[in-house]
């Protein structure tokens, strides 16, 4: 009788350990682990199926499993920053870990992998560029006739910026995208934003802080850069906004380039065929008034 009783303690105590699979989502980080004697998979695809069998046997005996994504460039740095034998399970397991607490992650929840792989370098994405967006802030210093710093006084005038897009607006549904040109490439960031029952915009607040930085960076170093912005409400068309982004300012756009801009893709330069029933809007002027100038220099 104790003996069933210690396993039915410890069935229980197993659905209260939450687990973590660091997740190699494509053939080219597969491959670079495949050097390791002990990594012992042999296609990417019979790997993804394994993974995916074991999710759903977590989830079916009550297990709470996060998946994170597996950089093989960061595990070497890993192992050789922690004296870790790269070829071996418990270091892979000892950099699972790590991933779960400072990684990109996502909780699994019964979705197909294919659904969740997409979130889940779209979310690493997100995240590598906030960190390089704040380190650029954090790198451009005071500004020398006065002595301010130069990345938090941006960051300031980014997030009244974003309060009077919003607040410009009307209600309903916005999707908002800015980019910056930065060496070695552009920065681009995405924010959704909904009203609640009382009107006011509801943001996620970690795509706010991402979003507000990325205009930062463009705003204290005066880089090319713009931001549009997308409304949908029930029972109108849909609009779109657009502007430039000039100093600590944002330009409003004609309608004419706001279509230009929104039927362009941003990375490749090429035409994007237009949607039917959208309108392509001159935004609200953001330049009348503000907080105090960012230096800019």
């Amino acid at each position: 009788m104790a003996h069933i009783q210690h396993q039915s303690m410890r069935r229980v105590l197993r659905r209260e350990i939450a687990g973590t699979i660091g997740l190699l989502t494509d053939e080219q980080d597969f491959t670079a682990m495949r050097r390791y004697r002990t990594f012992t998979f042999a296609d990417h695809a019979s790997y993804l199926q394994q993974v995916e069998a074991l999710l759903r046997t977590l989830a079916s005996q009550g297990g709470h499993t996060t998946v994170a994504l597996f950089d093989p460039e960061e595990y070497a740095e890993f192992c050789a920053e922690q004296g870790l034998e790269p070829d071996a399970p418990t270091s892979r397991i000892r950099f699972t870990a790590e991933l779960a607490s400072t990684g990109p992650t996502l909780p699994y929840e019964g979705q197909p992998l294919a659904d969740l792989v997409p979130t889940l370098v779209d979310e690493a994405v997100r995240q590598a560029t906030w960190e390089y967006a704040t380190t650029l802030l954090s790198r451009i210093g005071n500004c020398a006739s006065c002595g301010e710093d130069i990345g938090r006084a941006a960051f300031i005038r980014a997030s009244d910026l974003l309060v009077r897009i919003l607040e410009s607006t009307g209600p309903g549904e916005r999707h908002l995208v800015c980019s910056v040109s930065t060496a070695p490439e552009t920065l681009i960031a995405a924010l959704h934003a909904d009203d609640d029952p009382e009107g006011t915009p509801q943001l996620d607040e970690a795509e706010a802080l991402e979003f507000t930085t990325v205009l930062a960076v463009g705003i204290a170093t005066q880089s090319a850069g713009g931001l549009v912005m997308r409304t949908s409400a029930p029972d109108t068309t849909d609009r779109v906004f657009g502007w430039r982004l000039r100093g600590e300012d944002l330009e409003p756009l004609t309608a004419g380039e706001v279509f230009d801009a929104y039927c362009t893709d941003i990375e490749s330069g090429d035409l994007v065929s237009p949607e039917s029933g959208v309108d392509y809007c001159a935004p609200p002027d953001l330049r009348d008034d503000g907080p105090p100038t960012a230096h800019t220099h």
